[in-house]
């Protein structure tokens, strides 16, 4: 298999001197997997089953993202279930924190900057920092999305991240793997993509990373004019490391009211990866 080796430098010269006078909107579809281990003497594996399929089917979420040459903002669109993944079985609740309508994902490739602006335990963030690296391997795979010419790309990274279990009174760190498998199309010749990966020479149409998929089922263009892309700009500023460590925090306040709750399950967090 043959694969070619991208850095962001190039990508960016190649939007910024290529722009034209377009934009457009993608809609996806998300679907997630999901592992759960509880105590098996608190609940049945058929009362855990009945959670994770609950899990599942509320983590199907629909998004939208909205681009131009320069600049794309990707936010939920909103519904019923655009809060947090709520499932119920055997007398225990469980919710995963899956974001919002609220939450919106902006990237300017010229300034080479974003803004995220995200809730955590009710407070709400403005994260305002430079755009990572993402060092893609084109591969020589290719499929159709739609009408659409796609050829595959992955990324592969490794770094730490904190775990924090019940019975620990501290965070450890331990070695994350995130892998990354997008699909992109030089058919929409714009570096943007779902969530927070971009940098490919052309519109990520499907992306898979660590049990979440991501598919566009809808593209529509607008060649006569650039549409205007709203910059996020509710919460508190903060940059990427404030917001990590704001996080680790509220996750610690999180584990000790839960403890002192009286309640004896097992419960695992992970930050960051």
């Amino acid at each position: 298999m043959k694969y070619l080796i991208l850095t962001l430098c190039g990508l960016f010269f190649y939007n910024v001197s290529n722009a034209q006078q377009f934009s457009g909107t993608a809609t996806f579809k998300s679907s997630s997997q999901i592992e759960l281990s509880l105590d098996s003497t608190a609940m049945s594996p058929q009362q855990m089953q009945a959670l994770k399929q609950q899990l599942i089917k509320k983590m199907q979420k629909t998004y939208k993202l909205k681009f131009n040459a320069k600049e794309s903002l990707w936010e939920q669109e909103e519904s019923v279930d655009s809060g947090p993944a709520k499932a119920s079985s055997g007398g225990m609740e469980l919710a995963i924190m899956d974001g919002s309508s609220k939450d919106k994902m902006y990237r300017n490739l010229e300034a080479k900057e974003y803004r995220n602006s995200q809730e955590i335990m009710g407070k709400r963030f403005l994260i305002v920092d430079s755009l990572p690296n993402y060092e893609w391997e084109i591969t020589d795979e290719s499929k159709k999305i739609g009408d659409y010419n796609c050829q595959k790309a992955i990324y592969t990274r490794i770094s730490d991240a904190k775990r924090f279990a019940s019975g620990m009174d501290e965070m450890e760190v331990i070695k994350d793997t995130t892998k990354v498998e997008a699909w992109f199309t030089m058919d929409i010749p714009v570096a943007h993509g779902p969530v927070q990966y971009f940098g490919l020479p052309g519109l990520i149409l499907e992306l898979k990373s660590n049990g979440r998929h991501f598919i566009c089922t809808e593209v529509s263009m607008n060649y006569k004019e650039v549409e205007e892309i709203k910059v996020p700009d509710q919460g508190k500023v903060v940059t990427n490391d404030e917001f990590e460590s704001i996080s680790e925090e509220k996750m610690k306040e999180m584990m000790q009211r839960y403890r002192g709750n009286g309640n004896d399950s097992n419960i695992e967090i992970v930050i960051g990866g």
